[in-house]
């Protein structure tokens, strides 16, 4: 290892998801590549949006659904994964508060494009 060479840093899922107060306030946790983890805590409807890219969700904590508003909805719970494919209107729905990773280009803008 030379000088150069920085150690990352552990990132404590469970610690992060304990920290979000408010929902849909997403919080960047790791870049690695050309993509970021973010987390946050959802509840309720986000609004129906798009992006460029796909987007991934990871449930890490509760359950959710992704709607779309050319099909039917997903339903994710705790350890799912989906990806919406990018140009897809959609919108994550929590009857209850959950907590989801999100896979993205850091220029990805939460309310879509």
């Amino acid at each position: 290892m030379s000088g150069d060479d920085v150690v990352p840093a552990v990132v404590s899922i469970p610690e992060a998801a304990r920290g979000l107060e408010l929902p849909f306030e997403p919080r960047d946790l790791v870049t690695v590549n050309d993509a970021i983890v973010r987390i946050a805590a959802i509840d309720g409807e986000f609004s129906w949006h798009h992006h460029d890219e796909d987007e991934l969700f990871l449930c890490w904590e509760g359950a959710f659904r992704i709607e779309t508003q050319d099909g039917e909805p997903v339903e994710l719970t705790a350890g799912d994964i989906y990806v919406v494919p990018r140009g897809i209107e959609h919108r994550p729905v929590a009857e209850r508060r959950a907590v989801i990773l999100m896979l993205e280009r850091p220029e990805t803008l939460q309310y879509g494009n």
